[in-house]
């Protein structure tokens, strides 16, 4: 009798188990999980935008990018009916010939604003036709946030008789470059250390989300970056991190609260 009940074991071990994927990421879903999704309420997709860009001598040049996914993530999960989108990597940058602002540095890239906000465009009108009601921008870097805005703005009055509606949220943006960086200085670090780009806020925002993007042996004031980053701790970054997504599930809960 032990033969039959051991190949019944090896038969119920190595059949199939059929899941739900337990993500907020649209990627990770077959095109039907996705459809069942919307129709059980997830109708907001969230879009994040990041950008790849030189982030002084110790941070990775895709800070942007890995930043915006992980706390479009934890925002998704908050807001309970959300889903998130791939991250657009490419932004307008500065320019080529000859090159400004972060082009300057090795491995920055850059778009036209128009390609940038074609995408943008074409993004959402993709999601409109997938189902979402609400499209939600969020930016990490601070060159397209009026991009955003102009393009939800467009759609909108395209769209206006129409249940869909498409949010440049300017509150995620706001809450790391300004609140955070007030909340630091509230606490008595000093302003120029502080900074606006791979200082201490920067990159502690960073160490918080991923600690791989920094080189913690190279934490320096200048190759790029404005502040001093050498007191930044996960720990801070962690501030950061709640009020970025405690103001922005708040923003976007009142955008989306349809009359």
């Amino acid at each position: 009798m032990a033969k039959p009940f051991l190949c019944l074991c090896f038969l119920l071990l190595g059949s199939p188990v059929a899941h739900a994927a337990d993500t907020v990421f649209l990627e990770e879903l077959t095109w039907t999980e996705l459809r069942d999704q919307i129709r059980a309420g997830k109708t907001t997709v969230i879009v994040p935008i990041g950008g790849t860009e030189q982030n002084g001598s110790h941070m990775a040049l895709g800070k942007h990018n890995l930043r915006v996914r992980y706390l479009s993530e934890k925002i998704a999960r908050t807001l309970g009916n959300a889903l998130v989108a791939p991250v657009i990597a490419y932004v307008p940058e500065g320019a080529l010939a000859p090159p400004t602002a972060h082009m300057r540095f090795p491995g920055t890239i850059t778009v036209p604003e128009e390609a940038f906000d074609k995408i943008l465009e074409y993004g959402a009108r993709s999601f409109k036709l997938a189902g979402f009601h609400d499209i939600v921008f969020l930016g990490d870097h601070g060159s397209y946030q009026k991009d955003e805005k102009a393009v939800a703005d467009r759609l909108n009055k395209e769209w206006a008789a129409q249940p869909i509606r498409v949010h440049g949220v300017e509150e995620y943006y706001r809450a790391s470059e300004s609140e955070f960086g007030r909340l630091l200085t509230s606490k008595g670090y000093r302003q120029d250390e502080v900074g606006t780009h791979a200082g201490l806020a920067d990159t502690s925002l960073t160490l918080a989300v991923d600690p791989h993007l920094v080189r913690t042996d190279r934490l320096q004031s200048g190759d790029g970056a404005n502040g001093d980053p050498r007191r930044s701790s996960a720990e801070l970054g962690q501030l950061g991190v709640d009020l970025i997504v405690t103001r922005t599930v708040d923003a976007i809960r009142k955008a989306t609260s349809h009359p």
